[in-house]
């Protein structure tokens, strides 16, 4: 039945749409499904398949859900047609579930042609096994089955050790990161170190260059007054008068200029 001639909400419309599509995708994954050969695609396409088919259940009952809510609000001519193509989808749906089990039959009847044709012609099939279980005593049966335990238990063993193994690596494992991480604790600390180091170093270089500039200044203000000392004591030597210029206290005056009398005898 076609969409058009259905009177659905649009809720009704959007899942019915939505079912029509994901039954066109049914449809083309079967046909492709025919051309495969290779019996790991056809699992593949099967399992996509039961995936979509799922899917479509599900709406199928949104959808019988939903006529249900609006059964009161349509009139009954309406609310027969919505059945109807409900009816319609299920039993496309079980078309497509019974075209799966087929399919899923002749999967695993080829499945087990390959296990029989690799297994060689000395082992025996299936059905041969039966007959031999068949035609066996009992103590053989229990022998078989005291066998068949202890390849088991050989097994499980196996698996154990590699079990032991993983758990062993993985022990190692652990302690070396254990190890890595304290390695990179203790480098993390000689940089906290190293770094507290380099500010006080900063600091002693700056303490270092305050006391030198000070003593600079000192030097040049005693070099400055050696030289006032010196220049007020050449004025003195070089001008002895200059009543301008003070004694140097410690420093005695200089000695007068004598002046020799000449005396002139009668003439």
């Amino acid at each position: 039945m076609a969409t058009t001639e259905l009177q659905m909400s649009p809720q009704l419309e959007q899942i019915h749409g939505e079912i029509r599509d994901l039954f066109r995708a049914l449809s083309n994954g079967f046909q492709r499904l025919d051309k495969m050969k290779d019996s790991n695609r056809q699992s593949k396409q099967l399992e996509e398949l039961t995936g979509k088919m799922r899917e479509c259940k599900r709406l199928i009952k949104e959808f019988d859900r939903e006529i249900k809510d609006e059964e009161s609000k349509n009139p009954p001519e309406v609310n027969k047609q919505l059945n109807d193509e409900k009816q319609s989808m299920i039993k496309e749906l079980n078309s497509y579930v019974a075209m799966r089990k087929t399919y899923m039959n002749t999967l695993g009847n080829k499945k087990i042609e390959l296990f029989d044709m690799g297994a060689g012609a000395s082992e025996p099939t299936a059905d041969e096994n039966v007959k031999m279980a068949s035609s066996m005593s009992n103590q053989e049966l229990v022998d078989h089955g005291m066998k068949t335990m202890d390849e088991t238990d050989q097994a499980i063993e196996r698996s154990k050790k590699v079990v032991e193994q993983t758990i062993e690596v993985g022990t190692q494992t652990a302690g070396t990161l254990k190890g890595q991480t304290d390695q990179m604790g203790r480098i993390v600390n000689e940089l906290d170190t190293i770094q507290f180091s380099i500010k006080k170093a900063s600091q002693l270089v700056k303490e270092i260059g305050r006391q030198v500039a000070t003593d600079k200044c000192i030097m040049l203000f005693l070099f400055l007054i050696v030289c006032g000392v010196i220049a007020i004591i050449v004025v003195k030597i070089v001008n002895p008068n200059n009543k301008d210029i003070r004694d140097i206290p410690g420093l005695a005056p200089p000695a007068p200029s004598r002046r020799l009398l000449y005396l002139r005898g009668p003439q």
